[in-house]
């Protein structure tokens, strides 16, 4: 065991085999729907997040991890002495990194180092693994912290959304917009660009074509992969569409891993149904 631990939110998407063999441990954002809140992940699962959020024609509210929860995970560490690194979703998408340095305000030390990923999902979570590898190698927490926020920029995380039906009722793109492209069955894809969500291309027609030409669109970048894994992130998609995307991503013969995860209450919450992301490193040249 190194001295440092790795702490992520549970925006990171990575699966509990994931957190367990790789010794990281997850704080949990909030899913508050109507008068209720509930912990991601432990608490509420997706189904259920959307069964309730078309019933109520309303998404739900997402809130930063708890400032009680915050200091209660990162006590034992900061009192064994081990230097701990916490992986927080965008800051310009959730305040809760900030929740994080109040809680080491709080412990009185200065060993909590906070990483905003600029990303979201398993645009975080390539970063959590990558970081957690060096920890078991024994590597100190600066020099990690050095390497993973020097690299933030060659994350690439995005996906494409079925329907925007949830992004409108969330308010993160109007209810016309939605109603238009649902109507011309246009899929946009999303992409993360500097901490910040983006729609940077439209596509059309049938869910299982669309998510195969997204994935194609980006070969050139693919092909510059760093090798050792490519997420599929989705939250909820057929099969057939996920092997799909595997058999394509396994015959480029770049990647080690194609590792499929299903993403956690706050990304479905936001893109509803039928969402799924190609995420990967791109290599330093």
């Amino acid at each position: 065991m190194g001295n440092v631990k790795i702490i992520a939110d549970s925006t990171c998407d990575l699966s509990d085999e994931q957190f367990a063999e790789n010794d990281i441990d997850m704080l949990p954002l909030s899913i508050v729907m109507g008068e209720k809140s509930y912990f991601d992940r432990s608490e509420i699962t997706p189904e259920e997040i959307f069964r309730w959020a078309d019933e109520n024609k309303t998404t739900p509210k997402t809130a930063a991890i708890s400032m009680e929860m915050a200091v209660e995970k990162a006590r034992p560490y900061v009192e064994a002495g081990r230097d701990i690194i916490f992986f927080g979703i965008s800051e310009d998408m959730s305040t809760t990194c900030n929740v994080m340095r109040l809680a080491a305000g709080e412990l009185g030390t200065d060993r909590i180092f906070v990483i905003d990923s600029r990303s979201l999902s398993t645009g975080i979570g390539l970063q959590v693994l990558r970081a957690a590898e060096m920890a078991m190698e024994g590597r100190p927490a600066e020099e990690i912290v050095a390497k993973i926020e020097g690299a933030r920029d060659l994350v690439r995380a995005s996906f494409v959304v079925d329907t925007l039906t949830y992004l409108a009722r969330g308010g993160r793109c109007s209810s016309v917009t939605a109603l238009l492209a649902n109507t011309l069955k246009l899929k946009p894809r999303i992409a993360v660009r500097d901490g910040k969500m983006g729609v940077d291309k439209k596509y059309r027609g049938a869910l299982s074509k669309v998510i195969l030409k997204y994935t194609k669109d980006m070969e050139e970048e693919l092909l510059h992969a760093e090798g050792k894994r490519v997420f599929i992130t989705h939250s909820g998609c057929d099969r057939a569409i996920v092997e799909q995307v595997r058999t394509y991503l396994e015959g480029l013969g770049v990647f080690e891993q194609v590792i499929e995860t299903r993403a956690g209450g706050v990304i479905s919450s936001h893109c509803g149904p039928g969402t799924l992301g190609v995420l990967f490193y791109v290599r330093e040249d």
